[in-house]
């Protein structure tokens, strides 16, 4: 027999043997039935009081040779001083910027030389200190977290550059739909309660290291506080390295006044956040609920994965892949001590708003009024029952685990019969559960969106109440804004060129030359953008002698995009096309056909109108613009908020401080105090990005 007939030989066995049959039995036809469901298996959890009043809780587990240690203290944000929200964050920013001798870079250079890691961060009601390590340096990681505590340096230095930082990202946070709806759904939502609080701008500038000092001399403290200790140390070596390095830290915290109530509700409110141009809508709806403690909160849980827990949920199936309004939509669970949050949330194109508004609030009367399926029970149990060993696989893991349960005041068998108690979970049961969960008839709804599009569609759902995105109150006359002109006195618009320097993150990336030149019929209005592989954009618009925009004629590019607007204004109305890059949708080609007020002056022209303004400390001017390129027209309001002295490549001027909102982002413009009038810088609100006039 050769070698080449090996195959035939091998086809003979299976096929002709007696025992071929047992071939067409390989591959089952059906799975195998579930196993039962065991509960988790955990070390045994060791807790002692220390004599200083800290609690320790170690999870033995010498699975791996890591320690991950977690301490958290009662001092979150629930806790910062009335006018200075944000202190508590910045205080946990900066416990590892040097303490116990060592700079910010040398307690760096310790974690990192041992190939670990040490952090803090804040919540509504706890400051929190981690630190990740290998078992042999524990006794480093227990070392840099007392001296963090017992005694932080809280440099000046380190202070400012956070402060920096922090105002940056609260810049970046407030040009955000999905950041502005969460704080003005905290905000009414909790009422006068802390949890309803966040920082600001002016509230972060205010903290001083004396404020910071104080916090931690009155919060920080060991009676109260929780350590969890999780990795492959005894209890004997944990409470020796916990007393080395807390042994000092003594006291409790300060006393504090109860927090009020959050508002109860007993109809549904609704709340529109006017955002200008916007070209979606970020819809929040949600209600308070019980504490965590609460018995029904397995089948809660259950009843949110079947609502909004994931791909295969409800919200989403129906939401986007069968209507096709958005690209997601979910919902969530938030737990605190002595309370709980349900939120249901969805992003969706602007002239859908109303009916995917209506199919969320039917979705969540749905679960309550109409037992879930077989089907839908059994994916959403396998899902969460599922997962839940892949969040307790490492020693950080665990501790997060333990340090969230024990913090929620979860009994101690929590963690280890979670699976067993969500798998027991019924039908009726989640449907009782959902009952007490979510009350849509009496929820609050938060629509961030252009309300000049939206308001009219909200009311039909219910009265509304409108904000700007910084939460102050907007009547319905401050929404559509007065038929007024811009007060530009166009003997002042003398012809001119300026060219401004476009500065990201302080470096000269592109460049901006705006012309006006008069004619006998007006003004002609041109700007050339250039920035270096983002945008190139030339712009020409032709204006009457009255001041009003006749063409409009714009050609570049965006990110390698071609884009183009042609539109002509007349008898109220404006006409042609515009190709342009949506920020939802991207690059995006529109017929404009559309009645534009007689008041509302073309978008691209405000550096032409501006100094041509009666500029005076306190002056503020509302007025009506159009965006051809969106098709849209929005009400801004330019106000004067200061003076100050302003040294740019083309001169230093004393100059006027003016905020622009109204728009999708907020500007800030500095126009010279002298005549004639210039701009001489243009800031971004919430991006790196400046326009500075030079010479």
């Amino acid at each position: 027999m050769t070698h080449r007939s090996l195959p035939f030989l091998a086809s003979a066995i299976l096929l002709g043997a007696p025992g071929a049959s047992l071939a067409a039995q390989a591959y089952p036809t059906s799975p195998p039935p579930a196993g039962p469901i065991r509960p988790a298996v955990f070390p045994p959890f060791q807790e002692e009081r220390l004599p200083n009043g800290l609690t320790l809780l170690l999870v033995e587990s010498h699975r791996q040779p890591v320690v991950s240690i977690s301490l958290a203290i009662p001092a979150g944000t629930a806790f910062d001083p009335a006018g200075k929200e944000g202190t508590a964050s910045l205080l946990a920013g900066l416990l590892t910027k040097g303490a116990g001798g060592r700079s910010a870079e040398q307690v760096a250079e310790a974690i990192e030389r041992v190939g670990g890691s040490i952090g803090a961060g804040a919540d509504n009601e706890t400051l929190t200190l981690r630190a990740d390590v290998l078992a042999p340096d524990a006794r480093l990681a227990f070392e840099l977290l007392g001296a963090a505590l017992t005694a932080p340096d809280l440099p000046a230095e380190e202070l400012e550059l956070l402060r920096t930082q922090t105002l940056s990202s609260l810049q970046l946070e407030l040009s955000q739909p999905a950041s502005i709806a969460q704080r003005q759904f905290n905000r009414v939502l909790y009422g006068d309660h802390p949890f309803g609080r966040a920082p600001t701008a002016g509230t972060v500038q205010a903290i001083t290291r004396e404020d910071l000092v104080s916090f931690h001399r009155d919060r920080v403290r060991p009676e109260g506080s929780l350590l969890v200790v999780a990795g492959a140390l005894s209890l004997e070596e944990a409470r020796r390295l916990a007393s080395q390095a807390f042994g000092t830290w003594r006291g409790s915290p300060a006393d504090v006044a109860a927090f009020p109530a959050p508002p109860t509700r007993s109809a549904r409110e609704i709340v529109l956040v006017h955002r200008p141009g916007s070209v979606q809508s970020n819809i929040l709806i949600g209600n308070l609920t019980f504490p965590p403690t609460d018995t029904a909160s397995y089948a809660a849980t259950i009843a949110n994965q079947v609502l909004g827990g994931g791909a295969g949920s409800r919200l989403f199936m129906i939401l986007r892949e069968e209507k096709g309004w958005t690209y997601g939509s979910y919902s969530s669970i938030v737990r605190q001590r002595k309370m709980g949050t349900f939120l249901a949330s969805a992003e969706v194109r602007t002239e859908v708003t109303d009916s995917a508004l209506g199919e969320m609030l039917a979705q969540l009367t749905r679960l309550r009024t109409e037992r879930v399926t077989a089907e839908e029970l059994d994916a959403a149990k396998g899902a969460l029952v599922g997962r839940f060993p892949l969040s307790i696989e490492t020693a950080d893991q665990v501790a997060g685990a333990v340090l969230n349960a024990r913090l929620l005041g979860l009994p101690p068998d929590y963690l280890s019969t979670y699976r067993t108690r969500l798998a027991a979970v019924d039908a009726t049961s989640l449907q009782r559960a959902a009952t007490s969960l979510i009350t849509p008839e009496a929820s609050l709804v938060v629509v961030v969106g252009d309300g000049t599009r939206l308001l009219e569609k909200m009311e039909q759902l219910g009265p509304v109440r409108m904000l700007t995105p910084a939460g102050e109150s907007l009547a319905r006359e401050d929404l559509f804004g007065p038929a007024t002109r811009i007060p530009a006195d166009l003997s002042l618009m003398a012809a001119r060129s300026d060219s401004f320097a476009i500065l990201i993150q302080g470096m000269p990336l592109g460049g901006q030359r705006i012309t006006l030149e008069r004619s006998d019929t007006g003004f002609r209005y041109r700007d050339r953008m250039s920035i270096a592989g983002i945008l190139s954009q030339q712009t020409e618009v032709v204006l009457d002698a009255t001041g009003r925009a006749t063409t409009v004629t714009q050609t570049g590019e965006v990110q390698g995009q071609p884009t183009a607007v042609d539109v002509t204004y007349a008898n109220g109305r404006a006409r042609g096309s515009a190709t342009t890059m949506d920020p939802a949708s991207g690059l995006k080609t529109v017929t404009v056909d559309t009645t534009v007020s007689e008041a509302a002056i073309d978008d691209n022209t405000l550096l032409a109108f501006f100094p041509a303004l009666p500029w005076a400390a306190g002056a503020r001017w509302t007025f009506p613009v159009f965006n051809a390129g969106q098709e849209s027209e929005m009400t801004l309001t330019l106000s004067v908020t200061g003076t100050e002295s302003v040294t740019i490549p083309a001169g230093t001027f004393d100059a006027f401080r003016a905020d622009l909102t109204g728009g999708p982002s907020p500007f800030t413009f500095w126009i010279s105090v002298a005549q004639p009038h210039r701009v001489l810088k243009v800031a971004l609100s919430g991006q790196p990005i400046e326009f500075i006039l030079v010479p």
